[in-house]
């Protein structure tokens, strides 16, 4: 295929998968179960954090995450006290256990009291089209309070590599304005032009065989190179072909 033919196939695939059909067998139909801001935002944080593994127990396990938090997840961090976090203690996904659960609810807690919340700690440092220094400088801020060595692992750094495809997820679920109702759009700071597509197995293989990526491995170097592919079929919603790359390799085996 030569550039416009993979535009109108890769267009004609987003418009595909693009649509409220797809939220019933991903994980953001956690964060689609809430209306106020903050509990979209931080519910999407968790639920991207956890998103790797079987698809079914991703989204199992954030809806008990949420239940853990009483279903306003907003007002549990900002009033949780030693109590309550003990009610945090069974939670177990993969290698994300309950000390990682109850370090990220007071992490977040310190985002919103002395970083302006979620957004802000991820705007400030966004440099243009590429949100993967702002990532980064985020992980910084987030462990801020003390914590184990073992919880940073689970907020990746580009900077050391890293293809940061859950935060690239939730990024893209937060900023994208999405007239098909799947991403949220609810955060304006942040241009959708400088978002970059959550890159795994799935979408790289894909990405591959139709000639965007030819780097071997899924890391940061992948990314850059998928991301100036995609910008130059779509400079100003790059990120939206995540939905053609993830339905070829997921729903169709492409």
């Amino acid at each position: 295929m030569n550039k416009t033919e993979l535009k109108e196939f890769l267009d004609e695939k987003v418009i595909q998968y693009n649509t409220l059909d797809f939220i019933d067998s991903d994980p953001i139909q956690i964060p689609h179960l809430f209306s106020l801001k903050e509990d979209i935002e931080i519910a999407g944080f968790l639920t991207a954090t956890i998103a790797w593994g079987n698809r079914k127990m991703i989204i199992n396990n954030s809806k008990r995450m949420m239940d853990m938090l009483g279903n306003s997840p907003y007002d549990f961090i900002m009033e949780h006290n030693d109590t309550q976090l003990e009610k945090l203690d069974h939670f177990v996904h993969r290698t994300f256990n309950n000390e990682d659960f109850k370090t990220f609810v007071k992490a977040l807690q310190h985002i919103y009291i002395n970083h302006k919340g979620l957004e802000m700690a991820f705007a400030k440092n966004q440099k243009p089209l590429s949100m993967q220094p702002s990532i980064s400088e985020f992980k910084k801020l987030f462990f801020e309070i003390a914590h184990q060595s073992r919880t940073m692992k689970h907020v990746s750094d580009p900077m050391q590599g890293s293809a940061a495809k859950r935060i690239n997820m939730f990024l893209r679920w937060m900023v994208r304005q999405d007239n098909k109702g799947v991403d949220f759009g609810i955060w304006k700071s942040i241009s959708s032009a400088s978002l970059s597509c959550p890159l795994d197995v799935h979408s790289g293989n894909v990405a591959r065989k139709l000639g965007l990526l030819s780097r071997k491995q899924n890391d940061s170097k992948a990314l850059t190179e998928l991301d100036t592919s995609l910008r130059l079929l779509d400079v100003n919603d790059p990120v939206k072909y995540d939905f053609a790359l993830f339905g070829l390799g997921v729903f169709e085996g492409f």
